[in-house]
């Protein structure tokens, strides 16, 4: 039952009590469905490996598709049975199991992830069981209707469409729309103003905010007071579609010691699959036979996953940020850029290293290398209980302009593309993890990744051409302070070069050839 559940990871005591958490942020007389995902088709009658919904495992530690989480933030009565959590999943199937693996069931689901209160999703439909009309509020993610209808989502389709119908989930609003509803729903005749500013911006990127009627006429007002009375036409919907989103939020920005463990162990392996291959990259390789070596570490060490598409870019393609096609047959003397990271029971990493394919970094390629390892050195330094993700960015950001202008590169005040994504964002379940961007606590688990890329045909000398650098590493954020989790990867100068130098094991593994 591999597929169902991670054994020897997070306990179900521990998805337990991360649904206790939620309840308590909950507000009252209220319930929060969430759904799985659904299956991806890849090709024909083939499906991609699933993925569960990374909310719906941190809650249940599930991993099989068609079920659903409901929890009342006060215990109800269902069937007699007082009750402040339900699970629906699917049902054993002799059939599918001999071609899919067997499924936990409702006994399985009871005796390894420690719920009491377990039905099949058909029992979903069940008024009896599911009436929402007594709650203030009902708490869900916005729900995709892209989902395919093969026979392997049926349950997951139907249970959707039921909670739709039943819960008056908002019919035909976009999400941007239904949130600028809220956003007025909040507001105070003192603060409408401002609401209409924000309002008016997302008007310039979101036709459909500028074709609602409502939104129309609150941009229109003259003054608050007829804002105000805009505010009291708005439509009542007992569907919250960003307060989960916010909880879920909250609750997975601060990574628990057991979470903090398991990124450990992720961070670990990419690390020595970095080191791996500072050993082993040579003239000739093709960009997918270093992603393979990685990828093979990883394997090597029991991780189910990559966290992401790996990302391996020689020379120019180090300059395509998303470069995951990793096709260039034979990679020169130029930088090889490799951003990639190891999936443990789980959790992901995501660690970047940019090193000299020959062994040693060029003139400019040191110069823009070591001006990239400052602007991390300082942001790690930066990533501390109380500091927020802005900081840190803005801060790398000025050391790399300053470097930029003292390298000939750009011009003092010059606006550039030379560093064109952010520096920090949260890691755990997903690569871009939930979390705030307000102070950081501790036991937040984040990124630092500034990166300065040069692509051929750039406003600058020659010289700097096609060079690109992206050096990242997962920070844990600690009352003592940050503790970099892919650190055993080498990061300086001399140490990559030093690492370059020492024999890969791989050297004697010759595969023969095909014609």
């Amino acid at each position: 039952m591999a597929q169902s559940f991670f054994e020897n990871a997070l306990s179900s005591d521990w998805h337990k009590e991360r649904r206790k958490d939620l309840r308590n942020l909950m507000t009252s007389n209220s319930v929060a469905v969430i759904f799985n995902n659904p299956v991806k088709n890849r090709s024909n009658d083939v499906d991609y490996v699933y993925h569960p919904n990374t909310d719906f495992y941190y809650l249940t530690g599930l991993r099989e598709p068609n079920a659903v989480l409901v929890i009342f933030s006060e215990k109800r009565a269902i069937n007699g049975k007082s009750t402040d959590e339900l699970i629906f999943v699917q049902p054993r199937d002799p059939r599918a199991e001999m071609w899919n693996g067997k499924r936990l069931g409702i006994e399985g689901v009871k005796e390894m992830l420690g719920f009491e209160d377990v039905f099949l999703y058909e029992e979903f439909t069940d008024t009896q069981k599911l009436d929402f009309s007594p709650f203030d509020k009902i708490l869900s993610f916005d729900l995709s209707e892209d989902i395919e209808g093969s026979s392997a989502n049926e349950g997951l389709i139907e249970m959707i469409s039921v909670f739709k119908e039943s819960s008056g989930y908002p019919k035909e609003v976009s999400q941007i729309n239904l949130q600028m509803y809220e956003m007025i729903r909040a507001t105070d005749i003192q603060n409408s103003a401002n609401v209409a500013q924000i309002i008016g911006r997302a008007k310039q990127r979101y036709p459909e905010v500028e074709d609602d009627p409502l939104l129309k006429d609150f941009l229109n007002a003259d003054s608050p007071e007829k804002r105000m009375a805009v505010k009291e036409k708005l439509p009542q919907q007992k569907v919250d579609l960003f307060l989960l989103t916010e909880i879920m939020e909250t609750l997975r920005g601060v990574k628990t010691i057991e979470e903090q463990e398991l990124m450990r162990t992720a961070a670990k392996i990419s690390a020595i699959g970095q080191i791996e291959v500072m050993k082993a990259a040579k003239q000739g390789m093709s960009e997918r036979e270093i992603q393979g070596i990685h990828e093979f570490i990883y394997k090597r060490y029991g991780a189910e996953d990559v966290g992401y598409p790996s990302i391996v870019g020689a020379g120019n393609n180090g300059c395509i940020l998303h470069y995951i096609e990793n096709d260039l047959e034979s990679i020169s003397d130029r930088l090889l850029l490799m951003d990639l990271g190891a999936e443990w029971k789980g959790y992901t990493a995501d660690v970047t290293r940019t090193i000299p394919v020959n062994g040693k970094f060029n003139e400019e390629e040191k110069a823009i290398y070591e001006l990239v390892l400052k602007s991390q050195d300082a942001g790690i330094a930066l990533s501390t209980v109380g500091t927020d993700l802005a900081t840190i960015g803005e801060e790398t950001r000025r050391i790399i302009n300053e470097g930029l202008v003292d390298l000939g590169i750009i011009k003092e005040g010059q606006t550039h593309n030379y560093f064109p994504h952010g520096t920090s964002h949260h890691v755990g379940l997903d690569v871009h993890d939930r979390g705030s961007r307000g102070p950081l606590k501790e036991g937040a688990i984040i990124t630092v990744e500034p990166g300065i890329y040069i692509p051929e045909g750039s406003e600058c000398d020659k010289k700097w051409w096609g060079i690109a650098v992206r050096i990242e590493d997962d920070i844990l954020v600690t009352s003592s302070g940050p503790v970099n989790l892919s650190g055993d990867a080498p990061r300086s100068v001399s140490a990559i070069e030093q690492m370059m130098r020492i024999p890969s094991v791989l050297e004697n593994w010759v595969l023969p050839e095909i014609n």
